[in-house]
């Protein structure tokens, strides 16, 4: 079980991940109060990835006062993403042959890129697409993400940050400036 605490805003994420080599089974929930730029809402999601660490499917449910949502999004044996909305809507891209999702609010999301490439263990830099989930309208979209190991962590280049992140032994964010530390 692994919990982060945002760093001024109230928000917490809270998730369990099961380790099998670099296949990854997660289960965990974001809370977030109101804030000038989103209403409150819950957002809990099951994770599951491939052998390679890449995810293979992704469901996240939102609830909001006035409403609740579902998305799924799932890579096939073409490495084809099938995103299925909350209106059933189900469409197929290939978001520029992303590998990993990420999701904004979410610390644990990164450990993904992260452990899939090993850049928790050598100096390196990698560019890569992800499969990116915006909260708490579930609106998703490709985008670029950069990482490169330094001696003071992973600078991370993304839609939202540009930081330094720490992260365990196993490649799982410690600290995210601007956004979360683990408690």
């Amino acid at each position: 079980m692994l919990t982060w605490r945002a760093h001024d805003l109230p928000r917490m994420e809270s998730v369990r991940i099961q380790l099998s080599g670099n296949r990854i089974k997660a289960n965990g929930r974001i809370v977030s109060a109101a804030t000038p730029q989103t209403p409150a809402f819950g957002a809990s999601y099951d994770l599951v990835t491939d052998e390679s660490g890449a995810t293979k499917r992704l469901s996240l449910s939102v609830t909001l006062a006035e409403r609740e949502r579902q998305l799924s999004i799932a890579r096939d044996e073409e490495n084809m993403w099938l995103v299925q909305d909350h209106t059933g809507q189900t469409s197929r891209a290939a978001f520029d042959g992303a590998l990993d999702v990420d999701v904004v609010f979410s610390p644990f999301f990164n450990a993904l890129p992260i452990r899939r490439t090993g850049l928790h263990r050598r100096k390196d830099s990698v560019t890569l697409p992800v499969v990116y989930v915006w909260l708490p309208d579930l609106t998703v979209e490709p985008v670029t993400i950069g990482y490169a190991r330094t001696a003071s962590g992973i600078k991370l280049q993304s839609p939202v940050a540009q930081t330094t992140i720490t992260v365990d032994d196993e490649g799982f964010p410690i600290d995210y400036p601007g956004l979360a530390t683990r408690i």
